[in-house]
């Protein structure tokens, strides 16, 4: 028999009221314009719906955003080694020797979703800088099954899950190097801990017992720190064809109030896109990325199971999306941008025992004026 068990809050609703109010607002002439043919707005304006920060805007430029970006994952990985419930209920808890912890992981995390509701804007108080904030929301589901303290035997399964607020984004883009096609511009961020560390769940143990504990780190919401966010983007095209490359880092600002720190987070990816009409363009992306482990503990996080160990987190990733931009060019639809963007892991290289990503879908609007 499985046990179900969920808490939070439902839906996000702020992005529809933004669409509402900028739906009949005239586009600006200064986003994704092709100055070659100033009637017509460049779907590939903007880079692949995926890419935070990748445009600037001209003096008083404003834009909204909304995207919505959903992760999957699944199965035990060890490296680049796959898992066996059996090979995972072999591995040595690291909390065996304190009260009712057994000697191997007992619990087993089987499928997690996560469910992101961002909501952004951009201002440009002149044509070198652009500021930008984003706040987010978001939803953890984590599937388990458990087992019996000595053996192989399954007992049954449950589901934690924690919602609410993420950490909010704040940051400046400025610009390099503007010329012709060919711009280049700094990002540099910080990221705000509006996100909560202490969120808690029901599990069912290994004795069959349902308790109520503090979900391990991958189930939390934030960082519980200020964390520096540096990087540099480029962009450029001929003709039809558009490109871009950027890269970012997330720099953790120490422990926090919990005494732990999560790993530090870098990132490079590059995209290409061809537009097929000014309205539509298609894009290929890859992204490299490598996350820390996390150092410290939380001491209200243990158990028998592989999330709550600090050592099993981060690792190396590449992965590869392809994606579609859209743009209104007439009447009340001008300037309106909608995108989608698809990707997989091709290459994941994880630091212990962990789930795999199986896929992330990101889709999202966009409106300058």
């Amino acid at each position: 028999m499985t046990l179900h068990l969920s808490t939070g809050l439902k839906g996000l609703t702020a992005a529809t009221c933004v669409a509402a109010l900028t739906i009949a607002a005239p586009a600006s002439a200064h986003d994704g314009i092709d100055h070659s043919a100033p009637s017509e707005i460049r779907a590939d304006g903007h880079a692949p719906i995926g890419v935070m920060g990748d445009h600037m805007h001209k003096e008083g430029e404003i834009m909204f955003s909304y995207r919505f970006k959903r992760m999957e994952m699944s199965d035990v990985r060890d490296g680049t080694d796959d898992l066996s419930n059996a090979d995972v209920l072999a591995t040595p808890n690291r909390f065996f020797g304190m009260p009712m912890q057994p000697p191997g992981l007992r619990i087993i995390p089987t499928e997690m979703t996560m469910d992101m509701h961002m909501l952004g804007a951009m201002y440009a108080p002149n044509d070198v800088i652009t500021l930008m904030v984003m706040g987010m929301y978001m939803k953890k589901e984590m599937d388990h099954i458990t087992f019996n303290p000595m053996g192989t035997t399954q007992i049954g399964g449950f589901t934690t899950v924690a919602e609410g607020f993420g950490d909010t984004k704040v940051s400046a883009l400025i610009r390099m190097h503007d010329e012709g096609n060919t711009k280049v511009h700094f990002n540099i961020g910080v990221s705000l801990p509006t996100g909560s560390i202490k969120e808690e769940d029901q599990i069912l143990t290994p004795l069959g017992t349902v308790q109520t504990v503090r979900l391990p780190y991958p189930m939390q919401l934030g960082s519980g720190t200020v964390d520096v966010m540096p990087g540099v983007t480029y962009t450029d095209r001929s003709g039809d064809i558009s490109w871009g490359a950027q890269a970012l880092a997330t720099l953790r600002g120490g422990k926090n109030d919990q005494n732990y720190q999560l790993g530090n987070v870098g990132e490079v990816t590059t995209w290409g896109a061809y537009q097929f009409a000014p309205w539509i363009s298609t894009s290929l992306r890859l992204k490299a990325e490598t996350i820390g482990k996390i150092s410290g503990q939380d001491a209200r996080v243990m158990g028998p199971v592989q999330t709550a160990d600090p050592s099993n987190h981060g690792g190396r990733f590449l992965e590869a999306g392809v994606g579609v931009n859209l743009v209104g060019q007439d009447g009340f639809i001008r300037g309106h941008r909608l995108a989608i963007e698809a990707s997989m892991p091709v290459v994941q290289d994880l630091n212990g025992p962990q789930m795999k990503r199986d896929w992330t879908l990101t889709a999202g609007w966009q409106y300058a004026f």
